[in-house]
């Protein structure tokens, strides 16, 4: 028996990174698993690999355009009946200082990590408020949501949003029996972080007290618990995954 048997989960921007580590734990608990990213094809290979391969499902579409969240929603709704767990994973990162910031990239944050978080709420809840139990809405925010960071004014102020909006949606969830949660990793090592300067980061990593970079099966394991009913009872929480980082 998995923890989420019979759960049907949308986990966004699952094609790589903590988003593929969640899908995989999902299945290998028992979930039907919808794959979603913004780049067609972009999962089919790992997915056909998978031993989990029958419970993967994948769905290209770009979560900040409204009219395409609603009609794969509804096509998801169609194929699989039900959706209990949404993970609101997809996010795109640019880090620039103040004063060379790029209206671009800040727009295409905002659109991404908050619009289109939003857009995946507005359009599952109504699935999930069908369910006799309701369901789980599980959004990654980030530790630099919590405390900033030098560098990252606009992708902390996304992620600052997303915080805000889970506390939110959980008060006005709660009667529908739909949990909203967010994880806030910490660093974490994705194929975004192997492009980055690890000397600038040593500061950062200097400061995790367990010593060590998150890897996305760490995060995957937060969601697991947020997802399973061993969550019951917890709405509008923000989880750090982040190996006790003193910020």
């Amino acid at each position: 028996m998995g923890l989420l048997d019979g759960k049907v989960a949308i986990i966004t921007g699952s094609a790589r990174g903590i988003g593929k580590a969640i899908a995989l734990l999902y299945a290998q608990e028992g979930a039907e698993v919808i794959i979603n990213d913004v780049r067609a094809g972009s999962a089919d290979e790992w997915i056909s690999q998978s031993e989990f391969a029958d419970q993967l499902h994948p769905y290209y579409f770009d979560i900040s355009d409204s009219s395409q969240v609603r009609q794969n929603v509804m096509a998801i709704k169609k194929e699989l009946h039900k959706i209990d767990i949404l993970v609101n994973n997809a996010g795109v990162e640019f880090n620039e200082l103040i004063g060379m910031i790029s209206p671009e990239h800040m727009d295409l944050m905002f659109r991404v990590n908050v619009y289109g978080t939003i857009e995946m709420i507005q359009a599952v809840s109504r699935v999930m408020a069908r369910n006799e139990n309701g369901g789980s809405i599980i959004n990654i925010s980030s530790m630099v949501g919590l405390h900033g960071n030098p560098g990252q004014m606009v992708y902390s102020a996304t992620k600052g949003a997303v915080i805000a909006l889970t506390k939110t949606a959980a008060k006005e969830l709660a009667p529908k029996k739909i949990r909203v949660n967010s994880i806030a990793p910490g660093l974490t090592k994705t194929e975004m972080m192997e492009q980055a300067d690890i000397e600038k980061l040593q500061g950062r990593i200097s400061n995790i007290a367990l010593g060590r970079i998150a890897v996305p099966e760490d995060i995957a394991g937060g969601c697991l618990l947020l997802a399973s009913d061993y969550a019951s009872y917890i709405s509008g929480q923000i989880l750090p995954v982040d190996g006790c980082t003193i910020m």
